[in-house]
């Protein structure tokens, strides 16, 4: 299919880089590995995001550790989304086996076993780092995108933020949020349309049972304090490599929305915390996203929208976003068409269907000369894929059929014990290990519309002309409680300008977030 010694000069003048890079394989030709035809990723356009596919079992997965690596030895912070439950194995050394030494044979250079600085994280119950975010800091737009409310009621919900923000109640958990909603369409409904207009009703109750939904995916575990800061993501260990944060959600991909809902808080988050970078040597932070698949098959309309737009807006902030999936298909074409690296694992042809999605799978790769790429990707090995990326000037280097380097650490997860022990030794568990109940909207409001009704049961009003009442809504106001509670966790500002952009989130340097 073409001449060895032009497929050699197209690979070495494509993937060289001047920057700092990682070898992630060297190319074939007909099968074959050329000697001294080596891929290579610069770190320059990691940036630039990218996609990994494959049919299952065709070393997707080790192909994510790879890069995970390659950006810890670059001192690059990596987060992986650990859906599968299966890559708690970097924070342990790999094993050497006669495997790994036949394909470094082919492939050249030198392998070396490696644990990785690895910390876990949880939005559960399972071992990790907690992480949660306030219901203030998560904003009234991004909330009623998750709840799908229409406009009237997306209105009535920044309404009710404006209010606990104008009165410094402090919306941390949805206990306090499902108060706000009881009181503004019960004992507080006058007081709040003197000042804030009408509210419906009907509204308040629709809002309230998709709270109530949302509440009963699990939700509740991670709306609350202490909040978790993005800071924290963008750690370098003592021997100057990434830490590589890994976040278990195995058990919460059969619950959509409050996948969603996470997934929404994060991108947001990211975007609002970080400052434009412009072009940067190396990526801040390079996040992996395990079988997409799943999210991109159960999302809602909001989620889809707002990883398009997160995806065109973030690269500028310094971060990456890399989707693992089983078919390249799978993701939408108007962020397929954002990601600058490819590596396409194989797929399998068992129906027509298939063979359709293989043909198109083909025709989102560069043209070559030295392959038919429709016929290649029923063809190659695992631990073999096809690569293209983005050189430092932003354009497409040549297809590559790659046979790639192998994962130094564990290719395999870490034990009960060992898992344990990298728990007991993180102080960002002890950190976040505390769940805080600070006083805050249900128990501010509580407490006054218990006070109101004793006083209303133990004084009745004089006859003649009422002495007029202080209204509840003025006694919360005049509170002590309320006067101490002044720490509502959201920025107005920043959550009306990113809302423009459909983001939310805050914009302080060190902000918090799940």
């Amino acid at each position: 299919m073409g001449n060895k010694e032009a497929f050699l000069e197209s690979i070495k003048s494509g993937y060289t880089f001047k920057g700092e890079h990682f070898k992630l394989g060297c190319a074939m030709l007909d099968g074959e590995v050329v000697t001294g035809a080596d891929v290579f990723l610069p770190l320059k356009t990691m940036n630039r995001h990218g996609l990994i596919a494959g049919a299952t079992g065709t070393g997707k997965t080790k192909t994510l550790q790879v890069i995970a690596e390659g950006l810890s030895d670059a001192s690059v912070p990596v987060l992986l989304m650990d859906i599968k439950g299966d890559l708690s194995g970097i924070a342990a050394a790999g094993t050497d086996n006669p495997k790994i030494q036949e394909r470094y044979q082919k492939i050249g250079g030198s392998w070396s076993p490696a644990a990785y600085p690895a910390e876990l994280l949880s939005l559960s119950q399972e071992k990790g780092v907690r992480l949660r975010a306030t219901v203030s800091e998560f904003g009234p737009v991004l909330l009623s995108k998750i709840l799908e409310l229409n406009d009237t009621q997306a209105g009535l919900v920044a309404m009710l933020f404006k209010y606990c923000d104008d009165n410094k109640l402090p919306l941390l958990d949805l206990k306090d949020f499902k108060k706000v909603l009881q009181f503004a369409g019960n004992e507080g409904k006058a007081e709040l349309e003197k000042d804030y207009g009408k509210i419906s009703t009907t509204s308040t109750g629709t809002i309230l049972r998709k709270v109530i939904e949302l509440e009963q995916q699990g939700a509740e575990l991670f709306f609350g304090e202490r909040s978790f800061e993005v800071d924290d993501l963008m750690r370098v260990s003592d021997d100057g490599r990434g830490v590589i944060s890994i976040l278990r959600v195995s058990d919460i991909q059969d619950r959509p929305k409050l996948f969603s809902t996470f997934m929404l808080s994060l991108l947001a988050e990211l975007y609002a915390t970080l400052p434009e970078e412009g072009d940067m040597d190396k990526p801040k932070l390079v996040m992996f996203i395990d079988e997409a698949h799943l999210i991109f098959n159960e999302a809602s309309d909001a989620l889809l929208k707002q990883i398009d737009t997160i995806i065109k807006l973030i690269r500028s902030k310094g971060v990456g976003i890399f989707f693992c999936t089983q078919n390249p298909m799978d993701v939408p074409a108007s962020v397929l068409g954002q990601l600058g690296l490819k590596v396409q694992h194989a797929l399998r042809a068992f129906t027509a269907n298939d063979r359709k999605t293989i043909k198109q799978t083909a025709e989102n790769y560069p043209l070559s000369e030295f392959y038919k790429t429709d016929d290649l990707l029923t063809q190659i090995g695992i631990g073999e894929a096809l690569i293209t990326c983005l050189n430092e000037k932003g354009v497409p280097t040549p297809l590559a059929a790659t046979m790639l380097v192998s994962p130094r650490s564990r290719m395999d997860v870490l034990t009960t014990g060992e898992l344990d022990g990298l728990i007991s030794n993180s102080k960002l568990v002890r950190k976040y290990a505390e769940t805080i109940d600070n006083e805050s909207a249900y128990e501010i409001l509580t407490a006054k519309l218990q006070e109101a009704a004793e006083k209303t049961a133990e004084a009745p009003a004089p006859k003649g002309r009422q002495k007029e009442e202080k209204g509840i809504f003025e006694q919360v106001l005049e509170s002590s409680a309320v006067k101490q509670a002044g720490r509502t966790a959201a920025s107005v500002i920043t959550r009306s300008l990113l809302g423009a952009l459909g983001l939310g989130g805050r914009s302080k340097k060190k902000s918090s977030w799940f």
